[in-house]
């Protein structure tokens, strides 16, 4: 019997949350084969089996932290078939595991609508908790698993099938819509994502001294050279034109002007970087990540639209690794693409400027002559830490990056 220990991931990240088994007990594994799913503050890792055989048995059920070199799951030997019977029940007398309820005698206080753990089926722990807590009857849980045993999993779907009043009424309400007088209301366990993030927020407001700049770019000139080359684009470099590459090259540029946009306070000095990698906020189901294009200075409006793009797609499907995640210099966030008008975007530390991007929205301007012209505009904000940065030095950065962007031959003519 072998066990299927939590991998080293980081030297910043010590512990994660199952969040899927992606095998079941007595299933066949394969060397390298991935079993299990784990979700850390930054990244989600899989977790493979080191050979081939069985999976005896789940020590860690989804949803449980786990740290760094803990066992959550047992590997027999392969082809040793399915658990012996009676397994099941025996884990729930294991520590660590709910106890199963005793059976009272008639006569004395039982409930004669309560089943006796006799006719309950087979359930894992975390099964019989998920089902307690919802007030819900096992044995109306169906399962997909061979053996006939329920698993959290069962119980779950079942409980996002079933509405709230055909479930049983006993029970913590947990997770679920609940009554408080006359208004419902439910409360949801925050993933692990969302708790560092929302620690991070936190930390980037009561630690910086941050302020926000704004200005207006109009995106009249950018717009005509996606209309003209988009598809001739999309033809010779297998990847679109999107706003984004034009962004990317103009931060680069402004930050090798004011280098302090570019640097992190370390103690009593300034840690000033001469090199430009730029993180690129991105959303997905778990929460917004921050990919980094590295020496985005030295790539190319297609290089830089394949490398967004990748980090994009990897940070929806849960791929990215902690590289990628690590050592940006400076963030472009891109709210317009939610439809946001105007926000404050928040710093990520150590990083001292953030970008942020808006929705294109055709407004009436100025123009020369004094004439009145309708052109596609996007508020830019520029959040800065003041610690270092000045008003005049965040101004004119967010001044040049709006010049560039109204001018874009300037990205070209500089490289």
């Amino acid at each position: 019997m072998m066990e299927i220990k939590v991998p080293e991931l980081a030297e910043s990240i010590t512990e994660g949350t199952i969040s899927k088994w992606v095998k079941r007990e007595g299933e066949p594994v394969q060397e390298g084969e991935v079993v299990a799913e784990l979700e850390t503050d930054k990244v989600n890792v899989e977790i493979s089996a080191e050979r081939e055989g069985t999976l005896k048995k789940i020590l860690k059920q989804e949803g449980e932290t786990v740290r760094v070199g803990e066992a959550i799951a047992l590997l027999g030997e392969a082809g040793g078939g399915e658990a012996p019977a009676g397994e099941a029940e025996k884990e729930a007398e294991e520590p660590g595991s709910d106890p199963p309820e005793p059976r009272e005698a008639e006569g004395n206080g039982v409930d004669a609508d309560r089943p006796s753990p006799a006719d309950l089926p087979v359930a894992t722990p975390a099964a019989r908790k998920w089902a307690r807590e919802r007030g819900i009857d096992l044995r109306r849980v169906s399962t997909r698993d061979p053996r006939g045993r329920v698993t959290a999993e069962d119980v779950r779907n079942y409980g996002a099938e079933v509405p709230p009043e055909e479930q049983a009424p006993d029970g913590p309400k947990r997770d679920r819509p609940v009554e408080k007088g006359d208004r419902p209301v439910e409360r949801v366990r925050m993933s692990r994502r969302r708790l560092t993030i929302a620690r991070r927020l936190l930390e980037a407001t009561q630690s910086t001294a941050m302020l926000t700049t704004f200005n207006e770019a109009d995106m009249s000139a950018i717009m005509e050279i996606r209309r003209r080359r988009k598809e001739w684009f999309q033809k010779r470099h297998d990847v679109g034109l999107g706003f984004m590459s034009f962004f990317t090259k103009a931060v680069v540029g402004a930050l090798k002007e004011f280098p302090l946009l570019n640097a992190e306070i370390q103690g009593e000095e300034i840690l000033i970087k001469k090199y430009y990698d730029i993180g690129i906020a991105v959303s997905t189901d778990q929460g917004l990540v921050v990919p980094v294009v590295r020496d985005a200075d030295r790539l190319n409006f297609p290089e830089i639209e394949h490398r967004i793009a990748a980090l994009a797609e990897r940070a929806r499907s849960g791929s990215l690794t902690l590289e990628e995640l690590q050592g940006g210099t400076f963030t472009i966030t891109n709210g317009g693409v939610f439809g946001s008008l105007y926000s404050t975007p928040i710093l990520n530390p150590p990083q001292v400027g953030i970008l942020g991007m808006h929705k294109i929205q055709k407004r009436p301007v100025v123009v020369e002559d004094d004439r009145v012209e309708v052109r596609p505009m996007m508020y830019l904000a520029l959040s800065y830490d003041h610690r270092i940065i000045d008003g005049k030095e965040a101004v004119s950065f967010l001044v040049r990056v709006k010049e560039m962007v109204e001018d874009p031959e300037q990205l070209l003519l500089e490289g």
